[in-house]
């Protein structure tokens, strides 16, 4: 009996993975990251693009040495922006490549239904690619979100607008996912604040193609602000229905919209149209000083400019090589929280708002910046970031 416990403890020993006795997925040579993202799904141009650029700036603190001798090995798994492929992919990275921390995950009610598990194994969601209030409430001290969330966003541009451009009669057309439903909460609670009501409300899902309908009746409701909670191709289609009907009404989105492919709709459809942006887009041929060397290595290495998505990414891969650095030699979860939590009026390359956290505030920022299309581009429409 002694013998056949000892070779079944033996055998678990062998079988166990390296970081099941110490740090998960640290070493002395080793710190392995993980993400799940969209790398060729319905927001590919996010995914990707946001998931090249930590590479990028991972591989240059491994240029470096690494962080204290340690190597960063980045593991990137494609979830086609669908929920199951993302709990498939993070099953493989938390419980098979031994992650230590998880970046950059992409989608909204993909994050939600993998953090559970994810947290009770100790594995922090750092830098979620959404901009979800979920991301970092309620508090839990594996979450950490980078900017602003839909939901502030929302709220700062529906105060804006409101009390400055005196709209009374805001509408919403929102995706049915979390996602939309920050985005309308966010509406809702603004306008409760400055003693209104929503005009007008349509839900859709993230595949539908037809909005006329909808435009129909968010005209019908004598909209004089429409605020979209889409993404990218959902927003172009929504742009494009009310373009159709000739209806010129102010429209916002917010991060999920504030792209370029929105910003050069063919015949200028989307001129006029505003988002609320956590961080500032750049425009390639105009970067200068860190942002410029941001732009050169990254189509070097890329083959292609960066998008929003990959500014985001390479901010967000920035703080946490400091993050890990702050944490020392004796590199854990605690510690890489401690460090985290130690980063106070981080400024990036692209004049972000600042960027603080601490031991009771994982949201890197709450305020946001109101942009317009000009010409195909986007440009800042108040000269400074927002809030509420």
């Amino acid at each position: 009996m002694r013998k056949t416990l000892l070779a079944a403890a033996l055998a678990t020993a062998v079988s166990a993975p390296a970081w099941a006795e110490t740090q998960r997925g640290v070493t002395d040579n080793e710190i392995v990251i993980g993400t799940y993202t969209d790398l060729s799904g319905v927001t590919a141009m996010w995914g990707l693009n946001n998931s090249n650029a930590y590479r990028m700036v991972f591989e240059e603190a491994n240029a470096k040495g690494g962080i204290d001798g340690r190597k960063i090995k980045y593991i990137v798994e494609d979830n086609q922006y669908q929920v199951p492929r993302s709990v498939q992919a993070a099953n493989k990275l938390i419980n098979r490549d031994g992650v230590f921390i998880l970046v950059a995950n992409g989608g909204t009610p993909m994050n939600n239904a993998v953090m559970p598990d994810q947290i009770a194994k100790g594995v922090a969601n750092v830098f979620p690619l959404t901009s979800a209030r979920s991301m970092y409430e309620p508090f839990n001290k594996f979450k950490f979100a980078l900017g602003s969330s839909y939901y502030d966003q929302i709220r700062s541009g529906v105060k804006y607008f409101v009390e400055q451009r005196g709209k009374k009669r805001v509408c919403a057309m929102s995706q049915d996912t979390d996602f939309g439903r920050d985005v309308s909460q966010g509406v809702n609670d603004q306008l409760k604040a400055e003693n209104l009501k929503l005009a007008g409300e349509t839900l859709h899902k993230p595949t539908d193609t037809d909005f006329s309908a909808s435009v129909a009746r968010m005209r019908d409701a004598n909209c004089d602000l429409v605020v979209i909670g889409g993404i990218v191709r959902d927003t172009v289609q929504i742009i494009s229905a009310i373009t159709k009907t000739g209806w010129k009404v102010d429209m916002l989105g917010q991060a999920a919209s504030y792209d370029e492919a929105v910003a050069e709709m063919p015949g200028g459809a989307s001129e006029g149209f505003y988002s609320m942006a956590p961080m500032l887009v750049i425009d390639p041929k105009e970067a200068t000083g860190e942002a410029k060397v941001f732009v050169d290595k990254y189509r070097k290495q890329f083959g292609k400019d960066p998008n929003f998505a990959a500014q985001i990414g390479y901010t967000g891969g920035q703080i946490v090589v400091k993050a890990l650095e702050n944490a020392g030699k004796n590199l854990t979860a605690d510690s890489f929280i401690a460090g985290m939590e130690s980063i106070k009026d981080y400024h990036d390359a692209f004049g972000s708002p600042a960027i603080s956290f601490g031991p009771q505030k994982h949201q890197g920022s709450n305020e946001s910046f109101l942009c317009q299309i000009k010409d195909g581009h986007w440009v800042k429409a108040a000269d400074k970031p927002l809030g509420y």
